[in-house]
Protein backbone atom coordinates (compact mmCIF):
# COMPACT_ATOMS: atom_id res chain seq x y z
CA UNK A 1 0.00 0.00 0.00
CA UNK A 2 1.60 3.36 -1.15
CA UNK A 3 2.75 6.02 1.00
CA UNK A 4 1.84 9.87 0.59
CA UNK A 5 2.00 12.88 1.98
CA UNK A 6 -0.84 15.76 1.88
CA UNK A 7 0.74 19.17 2.65
CA UNK A 8 0.09 22.68 2.79
CA UNK A 9 -3.15 22.02 4.23
CA UNK A 10 -5.52 23.13 7.06
CA UNK A 11 -6.06 20.65 9.54
CA UNK A 12 -8.67 19.93 11.51
CA UNK A 13 -7.93 16.62 13.41
CA UNK A 14 -11.06 15.94 15.23
CA UNK A 15 -10.44 18.17 18.15
CA UNK A 16 -8.11 20.71 17.20
CA UNK A 17 -6.94 22.87 14.20
CA UNK A 18 -3.79 23.52 13.07
CA UNK A 19 -3.70 26.36 10.50
CA UNK A 20 -0.71 24.97 7.93
CA UNK A 21 0.30 21.17 7.86
CA UNK A 22 0.62 18.16 6.56
CA UNK A 23 -0.83 14.43 7.00
CA UNK A 24 1.71 11.69 6.44
CA UNK A 25 -0.32 8.39 5.48
CA UNK A 26 1.80 4.80 5.13
CA UNK A 27 0.32 1.38 4.69
CA UNK A 28 -2.94 2.19 5.50
CA UNK A 29 -2.67 4.53 8.50
CA UNK A 30 -1.20 7.84 9.94
CA UNK A 31 2.22 8.01 10.55
CA UNK A 32 2.48 11.36 11.46
CA UNK A 33 0.71 14.61 11.95
CA UNK A 34 1.35 18.56 11.86
CA UNK A 35 2.05 22.03 11.41
CA UNK A 36 4.40 22.61 8.20
CA UNK A 37 7.96 23.06 9.99
CA UNK A 38 7.13 19.35 10.92
CA UNK A 39 6.82 18.33 7.65
CA UNK A 40 8.94 15.13 6.74
CA UNK A 41 11.32 15.18 4.12
CA UNK A 42 10.93 11.87 1.83
CA UNK A 43 10.40 11.04 -1.42
CA UNK A 44 6.31 9.75 -1.53
CA UNK A 45 3.83 10.71 -3.60
CA UNK A 46 2.68 14.40 -2.80
CA UNK A 47 -0.28 16.41 -2.98
CA UNK A 48 0.60 20.53 -2.18
CA UNK A 49 -3.42 21.78 -1.56
CA UNK A 50 -3.70 25.21 -0.29
CA UNK A 51 -6.69 26.77 0.17
CA UNK A 52 -7.90 23.16 1.09
CA UNK A 53 -8.80 21.46 4.66
CA UNK A 54 -8.16 17.82 5.80
CA UNK A 55 -10.68 16.05 8.36
CA UNK A 56 -10.89 12.77 9.66
CA UNK A 57 -13.92 10.45 7.39
CA UNK A 58 -17.10 11.42 8.59
CA UNK A 59 -18.68 8.83 10.71
CA UNK A 60 -22.91 8.90 10.40
CA UNK A 61 -23.74 6.92 13.39
CA UNK A 62 -27.41 5.64 12.19
CA UNK A 63 -28.20 4.08 8.60
CA UNK A 64 -30.17 1.08 7.39
CA UNK A 65 -28.91 -0.48 4.38
CA UNK A 66 -32.23 -2.69 4.33
CA UNK A 67 -32.18 -5.93 1.87
CA UNK A 68 -28.58 -5.28 1.82
CA UNK A 69 -28.47 -2.43 -0.36
CA UNK A 70 -25.54 -2.27 -2.30
CA UNK A 71 -25.21 1.06 -2.75
CA UNK A 72 -25.34 2.00 0.79
CA UNK A 73 -21.69 1.83 1.36
CA UNK A 74 -20.14 3.65 -2.15
CA UNK A 75 -22.93 6.11 -1.93
CA UNK A 76 -21.81 7.22 1.60
CA UNK A 77 -17.66 6.67 0.94
CA UNK A 78 -18.21 9.16 -2.04
CA UNK A 79 -19.46 11.73 0.35
CA UNK A 80 -17.06 11.44 2.57
CA UNK A 81 -18.47 9.11 5.26
CA UNK A 82 -15.77 6.44 5.81
CA UNK A 83 -17.64 4.25 8.88
CA UNK A 84 -21.41 3.54 8.82
CA UNK A 85 -23.18 2.31 11.46
CA UNK A 86 -26.02 0.25 11.25
CA UNK A 87 -28.93 0.32 13.44
CA UNK A 88 -31.07 -2.57 12.30
CA UNK A 89 -31.06 -6.25 10.09
CA UNK A 90 -31.09 -9.93 8.97
CA UNK A 91 -28.08 -11.66 9.39
CA UNK A 92 -28.20 -12.59 5.50
CA UNK A 93 -27.86 -8.80 4.98
CA UNK A 94 -25.10 -8.21 7.47
CA UNK A 95 -23.36 -10.92 6.14
CA UNK A 96 -23.22 -9.71 2.58
CA UNK A 97 -22.30 -6.00 4.26
CA UNK A 98 -19.69 -6.95 6.02
CA UNK A 99 -18.41 -9.05 2.85
CA UNK A 100 -18.56 -6.17 0.62
CA UNK A 101 -16.52 -3.59 2.72
CA UNK A 102 -13.53 -6.01 1.42
CA UNK A 103 -13.74 -4.56 -1.83
CA UNK A 104 -12.80 -1.15 -3.32
CA UNK A 105 -14.74 2.31 -2.23
CA UNK A 106 -16.63 1.30 -0.08
CA UNK A 107 -17.56 2.69 3.75
CA UNK A 108 -16.46 0.71 6.62
CA UNK A 109 -19.76 -1.16 8.09
CA UNK A 110 -20.27 -1.15 12.00
CA UNK A 111 -23.82 -2.76 12.99
CA UNK A 112 -26.46 -3.47 16.02
CA UNK A 113 -27.56 -6.60 13.83
CA UNK A 114 -30.94 -8.05 14.42
CA UNK A 115 -32.20 -5.72 16.80
CA UNK A 116 -34.28 -6.09 19.79
CA UNK A 117 -37.67 -6.64 19.23
CA UNK A 118 -40.95 -7.81 20.28
CA UNK A 119 -44.32 -9.30 19.29
CA UNK A 120 -45.75 -7.00 16.74
CA UNK A 121 -43.58 -3.86 18.04
CA UNK A 122 -41.44 -1.30 15.47
CA UNK A 123 -40.13 -1.57 13.04
CA UNK A 124 -42.98 -3.90 12.34
CA UNK A 125 -46.03 -1.82 11.93
CA UNK A 126 -44.22 0.31 9.44
CA UNK A 127 -42.59 -1.98 7.24
CA UNK A 128 -45.87 -3.98 6.32
CA UNK A 129 -47.67 -1.30 6.04
CA UNK A 130 -45.99 -0.68 3.05
CA UNK A 131 -44.51 -3.71 1.76
CA UNK A 132 -47.03 -7.19 2.21
CA UNK A 133 -44.35 -9.54 0.38
CA UNK A 134 -44.26 -13.00 1.57
CA UNK A 135 -40.86 -13.13 1.81
CA UNK A 136 -40.56 -9.95 4.25
CA UNK A 137 -43.08 -11.60 5.91
CA UNK A 138 -40.71 -14.72 6.28
CA UNK A 139 -37.87 -12.40 7.27
CA UNK A 140 -39.98 -10.58 10.39
CA UNK A 141 -41.31 -13.77 11.37
CA UNK A 142 -37.42 -15.07 12.03
CA UNK A 143 -36.71 -11.59 14.76
CA UNK A 144 -36.33 -11.51 18.48
CA UNK A 145 -39.96 -12.10 20.20
CA UNK A 146 -38.42 -10.86 23.40
CA UNK A 147 -40.89 -11.04 26.85
CA UNK A 148 -38.37 -12.06 29.35
CA UNK A 149 -35.00 -12.84 31.04
CA UNK A 150 -34.67 -16.03 29.14
CA UNK A 151 -35.91 -14.89 25.79
CA UNK A 152 -33.13 -11.81 26.12
CA UNK A 153 -30.27 -13.98 27.58
CA UNK A 154 -30.87 -16.43 24.41
CA UNK A 155 -31.43 -13.29 21.67
CA UNK A 156 -28.09 -11.64 22.96
CA UNK A 157 -26.07 -15.47 23.12
CA UNK A 158 -27.10 -15.55 19.57
CA UNK A 159 -26.47 -12.34 17.72
CA UNK A 160 -23.41 -12.50 19.70
CA UNK A 161 -22.21 -15.71 17.79
CA UNK A 162 -23.87 -14.99 14.55
CA UNK A 163 -23.39 -11.45 14.34
CA UNK A 164 -21.23 -10.14 16.17
CA UNK A 165 -22.32 -7.09 16.36
CA UNK A 166 -20.48 -3.50 18.02
CA UNK A 167 -23.22 -2.41 19.56
CA UNK A 168 -27.17 -3.43 21.06
CA UNK A 169 -29.94 -1.38 19.04
CA UNK A 170 -33.01 -1.48 21.58
CA UNK A 171 -37.12 -0.41 19.89
CA UNK A 172 -38.92 1.74 22.40
CA UNK A 173 -41.73 3.04 20.10
CA UNK A 174 -45.24 3.73 21.40
CA UNK A 175 -46.41 5.28 17.98
CA UNK A 176 -47.39 8.61 19.32
CA UNK A 177 -46.22 11.21 16.70
CA UNK A 178 -47.72 8.73 14.46
CA UNK A 179 -51.03 8.99 16.16
CA UNK A 180 -51.15 5.05 16.30
CA UNK A 181 -50.66 2.60 19.57
CA UNK A 182 -47.88 0.22 18.82
CA UNK A 183 -46.79 -2.80 20.66
CA UNK A 184 -43.78 -2.02 22.52
CA UNK A 185 -41.36 -3.23 25.63
CA UNK A 186 -41.87 -2.30 29.23
CA UNK A 187 -39.63 -0.38 30.71
CA UNK A 188 -38.49 -3.40 32.82
CA UNK A 189 -37.89 -5.50 29.96
CA UNK A 190 -35.94 -2.61 28.46
CA UNK A 191 -33.95 -3.02 32.06
CA UNK A 192 -33.05 -6.43 31.49
CA UNK A 193 -32.18 -5.76 27.83
CA UNK A 194 -29.54 -3.27 28.96
CA UNK A 195 -28.02 -5.44 31.90
CA UNK A 196 -28.07 -8.57 29.85
CA UNK A 197 -26.21 -6.40 26.89
CA UNK A 198 -23.60 -4.76 29.52
CA UNK A 199 -22.85 -7.83 31.32
CA UNK A 200 -21.41 -8.97 27.31
CA UNK A 201 -19.64 -5.73 26.89
CA UNK A 202 -22.41 -4.10 24.91
CA UNK A 203 -23.54 -0.28 24.48
CA UNK A 204 -26.77 -0.06 24.16
CA UNK A 205 -28.74 2.91 21.90
CA UNK A 206 -32.54 3.37 21.53
CA UNK A 207 -34.91 4.39 18.75
CA UNK A 208 -37.43 6.10 20.55
CA UNK A 209 -39.58 9.40 18.84
CA UNK A 210 -42.02 11.04 21.55
CA UNK A 211 -41.07 12.55 24.86
CA UNK A 212 -42.41 9.89 27.22
CA UNK A 213 -40.66 7.23 25.30
CA UNK A 214 -37.61 8.90 25.52
CA UNK A 215 -37.95 9.07 29.33
CA UNK A 216 -39.29 5.53 29.71
CA UNK A 217 -35.33 4.15 27.72
CA UNK A 218 -33.57 6.94 29.45
CA UNK A 219 -34.97 5.60 32.88
CA UNK A 220 -34.38 2.28 31.49
CA UNK A 221 -30.44 2.96 31.59
CA UNK A 222 -29.33 2.94 27.99
CA UNK A 223 -26.57 4.50 26.39
CA UNK A 224 -27.79 6.43 23.85
CA UNK A 225 -30.70 7.61 21.95
CA UNK A 226 -30.90 7.00 17.75
CA UNK A 227 -33.37 9.91 17.41
CA UNK A 228 -34.48 12.89 19.59
CA UNK A 229 -38.21 13.47 20.18
CA UNK A 230 -40.56 16.35 17.80
CA UNK A 231 -43.91 15.99 19.73
CA UNK A 232 -43.72 18.36 22.36
CA UNK A 233 -41.46 20.78 23.78
CA UNK A 234 -38.69 20.13 25.57
CA UNK A 235 -38.37 19.87 29.58
CA UNK A 236 -35.86 20.12 32.18
CA UNK A 237 -37.15 16.39 33.08
CA UNK A 238 -35.42 14.64 29.88
CA UNK A 239 -32.45 16.75 30.60
CA UNK A 240 -31.84 15.60 33.58
CA UNK A 241 -32.99 12.08 32.40
CA UNK A 242 -30.22 11.95 30.17
CA UNK A 243 -27.34 13.59 32.35
CA UNK A 244 -28.35 10.62 34.84
CA UNK A 245 -26.54 7.94 32.53
CA UNK A 246 -24.54 10.35 31.21
CA UNK A 247 -26.38 9.21 27.93
CA UNK A 248 -25.89 11.02 24.08
CA UNK A 249 -28.23 11.86 21.41
CA UNK A 250 -28.03 11.30 17.72
CA UNK A 251 -31.00 13.57 16.85
CA UNK A 252 -31.43 12.97 13.34
CA UNK A 253 -32.60 16.45 12.61
CA UNK A 254 -32.89 15.77 8.90
CA UNK A 255 -35.07 12.45 9.06
CA UNK A 256 -37.52 14.55 11.79
CA UNK A 257 -37.75 17.29 9.13
CA UNK A 258 -38.90 14.45 6.52
CA UNK A 259 -41.35 13.37 8.81
CA UNK A 260 -43.24 16.23 10.13
CA UNK A 261 -43.07 17.43 6.28
CA UNK A 262 -41.51 20.79 6.85
CA UNK A 263 -37.56 19.83 6.29
CA UNK A 264 -38.73 19.36 2.38
CA UNK A 265 -37.33 22.71 1.20
CA UNK A 266 -34.16 22.25 2.42
CA UNK A 267 -34.05 18.60 1.22
CA UNK A 268 -34.69 19.53 -2.16
CA UNK A 269 -32.06 22.30 -1.90
CA UNK A 270 -29.07 19.61 -1.00
CA UNK A 271 -30.41 17.33 -3.35
CA UNK A 272 -29.95 19.70 -5.91
CA UNK A 273 -26.88 21.13 -4.67
CA UNK A 274 -24.37 21.28 -8.44
CA UNK A 275 -21.52 19.70 -5.97
CA UNK A 276 -23.07 16.26 -5.80
CA UNK A 277 -24.48 15.78 -9.48
CA UNK A 278 -21.79 13.15 -10.03
CA UNK A 279 -22.32 11.42 -6.45
CA UNK A 280 -25.83 10.19 -6.40
CA UNK A 281 -28.15 9.02 -9.10
CA UNK A 282 -31.28 10.83 -10.35
CA UNK A 283 -33.67 7.42 -8.35
CA UNK A 284 -32.02 8.56 -4.86
CA UNK A 285 -32.17 12.36 -5.81
CA UNK A 286 -35.87 11.84 -6.19
CA UNK A 287 -36.69 9.97 -2.70
CA UNK A 288 -34.37 12.60 -1.07
CA UNK A 289 -36.74 15.30 -2.13
CA UNK A 290 -40.02 13.14 -0.62
CA UNK A 291 -41.15 14.00 2.67
CA UNK A 292 -42.03 10.24 4.92
CA UNK A 293 -45.04 12.40 6.82
CA UNK A 294 -45.72 10.06 9.29
CA UNK A 295 -45.86 12.86 12.09
CA UNK A 296 -46.99 15.33 9.79
CA UNK A 297 -49.96 17.79 12.11
CA UNK A 298 -48.62 15.90 14.92
CA UNK A 299 -45.11 16.30 15.50
CA UNK A 300 -43.41 19.77 15.22
CA UNK A 301 -39.46 20.15 13.83
CA UNK A 302 -39.12 22.89 15.74
CA UNK A 303 -39.56 21.07 18.92
CA UNK A 304 -36.99 18.68 18.02
CA UNK A 305 -34.22 21.53 17.32
CA UNK A 306 -35.68 23.05 20.52
CA UNK A 307 -34.85 19.99 22.24
CA UNK A 308 -31.07 19.38 20.91
CA UNK A 309 -30.10 22.64 21.71
CA UNK A 310 -31.66 22.69 25.07
CA UNK A 311 -28.99 19.62 25.20
CA UNK A 312 -26.23 21.17 23.87
CA UNK A 313 -26.53 23.94 26.54
CA UNK A 314 -26.79 21.34 29.11
CA UNK A 315 -23.40 19.92 27.76
CA UNK A 316 -25.21 16.58 26.84
CA UNK A 317 -23.10 14.48 23.60
CA UNK A 318 -24.81 15.05 20.47
CA UNK A 319 -23.69 12.86 17.71
CA UNK A 320 -24.26 13.57 13.89
CA UNK A 321 -26.32 10.43 12.17
CA UNK A 322 -28.30 10.39 9.31
CA UNK A 323 -31.25 7.70 9.69
CA UNK A 324 -30.18 7.30 6.16
CA UNK A 325 -32.45 4.15 4.79
CA UNK A 326 -33.39 3.50 0.98
CA UNK A 327 -37.16 3.17 1.97
CA UNK A 328 -36.57 6.78 4.27
CA UNK A 329 -37.52 9.33 1.50
CA UNK A 330 -36.14 12.81 2.70
CA UNK A 331 -32.81 11.01 3.14
CA UNK A 332 -29.61 9.88 1.32
CA UNK A 333 -26.58 7.87 2.11
CA UNK A 334 -23.84 10.44 2.55
CA UNK A 335 -25.46 13.09 1.69
CA UNK A 336 -27.72 13.41 4.31
CA UNK A 337 -24.62 13.70 6.90
CA UNK A 338 -24.04 17.16 5.36
CA UNK A 339 -27.96 18.33 5.49
CA UNK A 340 -26.96 17.40 9.19
CA UNK A 341 -24.40 19.70 9.93
CA UNK A 342 -25.75 22.30 8.41
CA UNK A 343 -28.63 21.70 10.86
CA UNK A 344 -26.73 21.88 13.84
CA UNK A 345 -24.98 24.76 12.80
CA UNK A 346 -28.04 26.64 11.48
CA UNK A 347 -30.80 25.66 14.00
CA UNK A 348 -29.14 24.31 16.86
CA UNK A 349 -26.35 26.64 17.14
CA UNK A 350 -23.64 24.98 17.15
CA UNK A 351 -20.33 25.89 15.87
CA UNK A 352 -18.96 24.69 12.62
CA UNK A 353 -16.17 22.55 14.60
CA UNK A 354 -18.05 21.31 17.32
CA UNK A 355 -20.88 19.99 14.59
CA UNK A 356 -17.63 18.76 12.62
CA UNK A 357 -16.37 16.94 16.04
CA UNK A 358 -19.71 15.35 16.23
CA UNK A 359 -19.44 13.69 13.30
CA UNK A 360 -15.79 12.84 14.06
CA UNK A 361 -14.33 12.10 16.90
CA UNK A 362 -17.31 12.43 19.39
CA UNK A 363 -18.66 9.33 17.23
CA UNK A 364 -15.58 7.24 17.49
CA UNK A 365 -15.08 8.13 21.87
CA UNK A 366 -19.13 7.16 22.57
CA UNK A 367 -18.74 3.78 20.10
CA UNK A 368 -15.74 3.03 21.53
CA UNK A 369 -13.86 3.15 18.07
CA UNK A 370 -10.39 3.94 19.08
CA UNK A 371 -8.85 3.09 15.60
CA UNK A 372 -10.54 5.75 13.72
CA UNK A 373 -12.18 9.26 14.14
CA UNK A 374 -9.62 11.55 14.44
CA UNK A 375 -6.31 12.54 12.70
CA UNK A 376 -2.95 10.86 14.77
CA UNK A 377 -0.58 9.07 14.63
CA UNK A 378 -1.46 5.30 14.65
CA UNK A 379 -4.67 6.24 13.49
CA UNK A 380 -6.79 4.44 10.17
CA UNK A 381 -5.96 6.81 7.32
CA UNK A 382 -9.79 7.91 7.13
CA UNK A 383 -9.63 11.62 5.11
CA UNK A 384 -12.20 13.42 3.95
CA UNK A 385 -10.40 16.87 1.68
CA UNK A 386 -12.36 20.03 0.90
CA UNK A 387 -11.39 22.91 -1.31
CA UNK A 388 -12.07 25.98 1.75
CA UNK A 389 -12.59 26.45 5.07
CA UNK A 390 -15.90 24.17 6.71
CA UNK A 391 -14.22 25.33 10.26
CA UNK A 392 -15.81 29.14 9.06
CA UNK A 393 -18.91 27.41 6.66
CA UNK A 394 -20.43 24.45 7.52
CA UNK A 395 -21.56 23.39 3.67
CA UNK A 396 -17.87 23.59 2.74
CA UNK A 397 -17.92 20.16 3.32
CA UNK A 398 -19.78 19.38 -0.13
CA UNK A 399 -16.88 20.78 -1.93
CA UNK A 400 -15.11 17.38 -2.00
CA UNK A 401 -11.85 16.98 -3.60
CA UNK A 402 -11.03 13.31 -2.22
CA UNK A 403 -11.90 10.97 0.31
CA UNK A 404 -9.30 8.00 1.60
CA UNK A 405 -10.78 4.46 3.19
CA UNK A 406 -7.56 3.01 5.22
CA UNK A 407 -5.70 5.06 3.05
CA UNK A 408 -6.92 4.13 -0.33
CA UNK A 409 -8.47 7.31 -2.62
CA UNK A 410 -11.96 6.58 -3.68
CA UNK A 411 -12.17 6.51 -7.31
CA UNK A 412 -15.02 9.10 -7.29
CA UNK A 413 -12.67 11.72 -6.30
CA UNK A 414 -8.86 10.75 -8.47
CA UNK A 415 -9.47 13.31 -10.94
CA UNK A 416 -9.96 16.01 -8.60
CA UNK A 417 -6.76 16.15 -7.29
Amino acid sequence: MAAFLIRDVRIFTGEETIEEGFVHVQNGKIMSVGPMEQVPQESVKTYSKPGHTVLPGLIDCHIHADRADPEALPQALRFGVTTVCEMQNELDNVRRLKKQTTEPDTASYKTAGQAATVENGWPIPVITAHDKSPETAAEIAKWPKLTDRDSVTQYLDWTTKEMQPDYIKLMHESGTIMGSEFNHPSVELQGIIIEEAKKRGYLTVAHATCLKDTLDVLNAGVNGLTHTFCDQPPTQEVVDAYKKNNAWVNPTLAAMGSLTTEGKELQNKFAHDPRVKELINDHRVGNMCKCMGFAAGRGKVEHAYAGVKMLKEADIDILCGSDAAGPAVGTAFGLSMHHELHLFVHKVGMTPAEALRSATSLVAERFRFEDRGRLAEGLNADLLLVEGNPLEDIDATLNIRGVWRSGNLCSAHAGKL
